[in-house]
């Protein structure tokens, strides 16, 4: 067990930190714990547009071939993917390793209007975009109604 050491007058100075336990455990975990969060959270933002729904998530150092984009159910959205592991060769002396292999996943459940049979996905410079046309609003028809009397 450790104390948590923040400064001379933090009133929570000698709490416990439940998570030392599992950073001693798991020394590469600590270190690599921010990339991996970041990672795992992929920031993605959802514009809507006119004529599509447009999606942009933030996954550098991911190859086309680790990334999925599919629809399930119908109307949810799926990007996953994963980060591979640098192949490790036994004549490399490692000084510090901070990336890891993660997996992502993030889901979204799209509106009644998007055509999901025509998503098209494209990556570039570790910016995944997706776009998803959406039908056409049909207006309801007006038919005007001659009033006797």
């Amino acid at each position: 067990m450790s104390l948590v050491r923040r400064g001379v007058f933090d009133p929570f100075a000698d709490f416990w930190d439940p998570f030392d336990v599992f950073r001693a455990v798991v020394p590469a975990a600590a270190s690599s714990d921010r990339d991996t969060a970041a990672f795992a959270n992929a920031r993605v933002d959802w514009k809507e547009t006119p004529e599509a729904h447009v999606f942009k998530a933030d996954i550098p150092g991911v190859k086309k071939e680790e990334v999925k984009v599919e629809v399930e159910d119908g109307n949810v959205l799926v990007i996953s993917g994963e980060r591979s592991k640098e192949k490790e060769d036994k004549n490399d002396k490692w000084h510090r390793v901070e990336r890891s292999s993660v997996k992502f996943t993030r889901r979204f459940r799209l509106p009644e209007n998007a055509k999901v049979e025509e998503v098209k996905a494209g990556l570039e410079n570790g910016v995944l975009t997706v776009t998803v046309p959406k039908a056409e609003v049909k207006k309801p028809e007006v038919k005007a109604v001659e009033i006797s009397g």
